[in-house]
């Protein structure tokens, strides 16, 4: 039988074990090194895990940031210059990417100490990170303050994803798993996920059914 945690017992756990444990309800997030640069050009690189799809038409994503109660290059960096790029984690580089969470002083850049390679397009005022399979760069549509907490929802518009064609289906869905991207769990434990399937449109006269079959021993 599963441990029941009531709002009374949350509460009352250590903060720390509080954070890690509420943090982990939530299982595996995509792991993003997020891009951006003041108006000096000067670069700042960070890892969200709170990144997700808001609409298709037009293209949006979101991400949350922490309450603003302390310097907050990042999002100080967003509302300057009103763009920013959200890039994937590869595997093999999941231990850099962390690095970026610890607390570098404004004036040094994460690209030059945590080991990523800064990639400027001429048009678009936000650095992609060139190690990274896939790339989005967004300009900014609109931020919210959440009362609850007071994080802040960031929303941004795609203006253009750097990704290898061949990892794009015919359908136009994307395979990640041909990309190996590094997902996260909690606060600080990173996963390497692998696909089941990928099911047909679900209706309710019909049973579900797979298209496609990936590797796996489930």
């Amino acid at each position: 039988m599963n441990q029941i945690y009531t709002s009374e017992t949350i509460n009352d756990m250590p903060q720390r074990y509080r954070a890690n444990f509420i943090n982990s309800l939530s299982g595996y997030k995509s792991a993003n090194l997020i891009g951006t640069c003041n108006g000096s050009r000067h670069t700042n690189l960070a890892i969200v895990t709170s990144v997700f799809h808001v609409g298709a038409n037009p293209p949006l994503m979101g991400m949350l940031m922490r309450p603003h109660t302390v310097t907050r290059d990042t999002l100080e960096n967003i509302k300057e210059q009103g763009y920013f790029t959200i890039n994937a984690v590869p595997v093999n580089l999941y231990a850099q990417a962390h690095q970026t969470s610890a607390r570098y002083t404004p004036e040094q850049s994460e690209f030059d100490h945590c080991g990523f390679t800064s990639h400027w397009q001429d048009d678009f005022a936000a650095p992609f990170v060139a190690e990274s399979p896939m790339a989005i760069g967004l300009r900014l549509e609109t931020i919210q303050k959440i009362e609850a907490n007071q994080t802040e929802l960031v929303i941004g518009r795609i203006e253009r994803v750097l990704l290898r064609e061949q990892a794009v289906e015919e359908d136009g869905t994307i395979d990640i798993s041909q990309l190996s991207l590094a997902c996260v769990s909690g606060l600080d434990t990173y996963h390497q996920a692998s696909g089941i399937a990928k099911m047909a449109y679900a209706k309710p006269d019909k049973a579900p059914t797979a298209l496609k079959l990936f590797n796996t021993d489930q």
